[in-house]
C-alpha cells in the first residue's frame, strides 16, 4: 500500500515554524542584549579612561600652579635681593664720597664763616650758615667750586641775621652739587 500520512502535518509544520520564529526572536534578543552590553561596556571603559585622563590633567595643572606660585615667590625674592644688592652697591659707591664731602667742606671754610646746617640728598648738598661778611661767603663758594668733589655752588639767599646785632652776621643758604667718583677714578688720581 502506498504510504498515506494521516498525521496532522500542517499543525506540525506550524509548530516547527513557531519554534523557528521563537528561536530567531530569542537569538535576536540575545544578540541585541549582547550588542547593547558590549557597547555599554565599551563606552564605560572609554568614559573611565577619559576620567583618568581628566584626573591626570587636573593633577598636573595643580602641580604646575604650585610650581608657578613657587617661581613667582622666587622671582619676588630675587627682585628684593637685587634691590638690596643695588642699595648696598650704591652705599659702597657713595661711602668715599661722604668722607670727601666733609673733608672738602672743612678745608674750604674761611675764617669768620661757620655752618649751621648741612643736608645731602641724591648728589645735592644744601648748606646753611653764618658769615661775618659777604666776601667770606664768596670766598667759600670759590673754594667749593675749586674742589674736585664739588661743583656748581649756587647762592640761594644771603641776609643779615639780626639788624640790632653789633656783629651783623650774614645768614646764607647755598646749594652745591657733589661729584660722585668711583673707586677706580679715585685710584687713577692717586688718592
Amino acid at each position: 500500500m502506498a504510504g498515506l500520512n494521516l498525521l496532522p502535518w500542517r499543525e506540525e509544520a506550524r509548530k516547527k515554524s513557531q519554534q523557528a520564529f521563537v528561536m530567531m526572536v530569542a537569538s535576536a534578543v540575545v544578540v541585541g542584549a549582547l550588542s547593547i552590553f558590549g557597547a555599554y561596556t565599551y563606552y564605560e571603559g572609554e568614559i573611565a579612561y577619559q576620567n583618568e585622563r581628566n584626573a591626570y590633567v587636573k593633577a598636573e595643572t595643580k602641580r604646575l600652579d604650585k610650581a608657578i606660585k613657587e617661581i613667582k615667590k622666587l622671582d619676588a625674592t630675587k627682585k628684593a635681593l637685587m634691590e638690596r644688592i643695588a642699595v648696598i652697591e650704591s652705599l659702597q659707591f657713595a661711602r668715599p664720597g661722604i668722607v670727601h664731602l666733609f673733608d672738602e667742606m672743612v678745608n674750604a671754610l674761611p675764617k669768620g664763616l661757620f655752618l649751621t646746617k648741612l643736608e645731602q640728598s641724591s648728589g645735592k648738598v644744601k648748606i646753611e650758615g653764618k658769615a661775618e661778611s659777604n666776601t667770606r661767603v664768596s670766598s667759600y663758594m670759590k673754594r667749593l667750586n675749586a674742589s674736585p668733589w664739588l661743583k656748581s655752588s649756587d647762592l640761594n639767599k644771603i641776609s643779615i641775621d639780626n639788624a640790632k646785632d653789633k656783629n651783623r652776621l650774614r645768614r646764607f643758604k647755598l646749594n652745591v652739587t657733589q661729584v660722585l667718583k668711583t673707586v677706580s677714578d679715585d685710584e687713577k688720581e692717586g688718592g
